[in-house]
């Protein structure tokens, strides 16, 4: 019989790999994997929402995660979760774009969130060691990134 390595509550399957050791601890208990690199520098410059035949942009994954990427360039598009790490945290109400129409922070997409986590559906250009190529973001370069899932995982 095959021993198991146990995580937390949860057992290894066969052929899946754990991490030696816990990664450290981001302040709001997430592990960032990776960062994104866009062609925009300041919020200003950033379209309201991603499209996805926009610029090619680079996603960055952290070594320790290397092997979490076997497998992914077999999907056309990719959901990306980020952190969006200069945005305020405190506003429960906003005025977009100044235009008078104040609403609360959970009715609107802006990124000034109590927990400033984004998610963009990307196409997937191509795969290059850690890095994916991308189009569809509409974030800072530098932001840190959260997650990548498949659009679709035919065995899910």
């Amino acid at each position: 019989m095959e021993a198991k390595r146990v995580t937390g509550n949860e057992e290894l399957r066969p052929g899946e790999a754990a991490l030696s050791s816990d990664p450290t601890p981001a302040p709001a208990v997430l592990y960032f994997i990776g960062s994104i690199f866009t062609p925009w520098t300041k919020r200003e410059e950033c379209p309201r929402q991603g499209a996805i035949d926009g610029p090619l942009c680079r996603v960055e994954v952290a070594a320790p995660w290397l092997a979490a990427l076997a497998g992914i360039e077999s999907f056309e598009r990719l959901q990306l979760l980020y952190w969006m790490h200069l945005s305020r945290r405190d506003l429960v109400l906003q005025n977009p774009r100044g235009g008078g129409d104040v609403r609360g922070t959970f009715a609107l997409r802006s990124p000034l969130r109590p927990n400033p986590i984004a998610s963009s559906l990307v196409a997937l250009e191509r795969v290059e060691g850690a890095s994916l190529f991308v189009r569809g973001l509409d974030c800072i370069s530098g932001t840190p990134l959260i997650d990548i899932k498949p659009e679709h995982c035919p065995r899910a």
